[in-house]
């Protein structure tokens, strides 16, 4: 399961929500399909909420993992929306 590289990482621990998820959601727009962002998030509602949007949004997340400091790094894979032409 982690065999996968990092293409991309984003910090968003300096920010709150909503404006977390439109820093990821943002991220992963500047990626290409397949590729893999890695995002540290804080403990809260950033680690509650932006990994089920970003689900929502139809990517794939990878790994939810624990910092030990009140930080996690979620790491997701994009995956492009299949409902779009």
């Amino acid at each position: 399961m982690d065999d996968f590289a990092i293409d991309e990482s984003i910090d968003i621990t300096d920010v709150v929500c909503p404006v977390t998820f439109v820093k990821a959601k943002v991220a992963l727009e500047e990626l290409e399909e397949g590729q893999v962002l890695s995002i540290r998030l804080n403990d809260g509602e950033p680690v509650q909420n932006v990994p089920r949007s970003i689900k929502e949004e139809g990517h794939r997340i990878i790994k939810l993992a624990d910092n030990g400091d009140g930080t996690y790094n979620l790491i997701v894979k994009k995956v492009e929306n299949q409902g779009e032409t």
